[in-house]
């Protein structure tokens, strides 16, 4: 069983559930040349795709081009289904960053002949996540914001304000498909600037002044 661990405590989580969102921010969409979507994209990363801060990103051999989106990441803290989006915000425990790793190439194939993009969004090492931290330690959550950086060089910047659904939204509107557990994460979107990584390269993603996470990418 996977687990992450929580900011300032001896805390873990268990993972049970690994939702993601696509196409959560405006610019992010235009940048895919996608539709703005009326509700939220929703696909799943088996719990093995994730990575503890430090461990190295392996892109496997399907693939030559592999492509780095950073995101918040919501923490389920209880168990429930059919919640209202009012009081969606009881069943946050807290916030950390990740990266939805992509094998680009194999997606866009995907695509192409409308297949699952499972392969290209799920493989090992594909969820780097860093610790949680939970609400109590958060002093402004509609402040919350971060950034990505490949190689120290500024590639991303994203903010809870600039979402087209917010976590609450998504919260209350996974729950009326899939019973949510304590523990499940949610992958809530990614904004524009994504882009290819390779050997020996350096992604740092940071909750700004919460946590971060930093990994180096190499080739299987």
């Amino acid at each position: 069983m996977k687990t992450v661990r929580v900011r300032n405590s001896e805390q873990i989580l268990q993972v049970n559930k690994v939702f993601c969102l696509g196409r959560n921010y405006l610019e992010h969409a235009r940048e895919m040349k996608a539709e703005i979507p009326e509700a939220p994209v929703v696909f799943m990363k088996p719990a093995t795709a994730l990575l503890n801060d430090g461990e190295d990103i392996m892109r496997p051999p399907i693939s030559k081009l592999l492509h780095f989106e950073a995101e918040l990441v919501v923490a389920i803290g209880k168990t429930g289904n059919r919640v209202s989006p009012i009081k969606a915000k009881d069943f946050i425990f807290g916030y950390g960053i990740g990266l939805d790793m992509t094998l680009r190439d194999v997606q866009d194939e995907a695509k192409r002949k409308g297949l699952p993009w499972t392969t290209a969004k799920g493989f090992d090492t594909s969820g780097p996540i860093s610790e949680i931290v939970p609400m109590s330690q958060i002093t402004n959550r509609q402040e919350l914001s971060f950034e990505c950086r490949v190689n120290s060089v500024p590639r991303q910047r994203g903010s809870i304000k600039n979402m087209i659904f917010s976590p609450e939204y998504i919260v209350s509107f996974l729950s009326f498909i899939f019973t949510l557990e304590e523990g499940d994460l949610i992958f809530t979107g990614t904004p524009e600037g994504v882009g290819e990584v390779g050997e020996g390269d350096t992604i740092e993603a940071e909750l700004l002044g919460y946590t971060k996470i930093t990994h180096k990418v190499k080739v299987a």
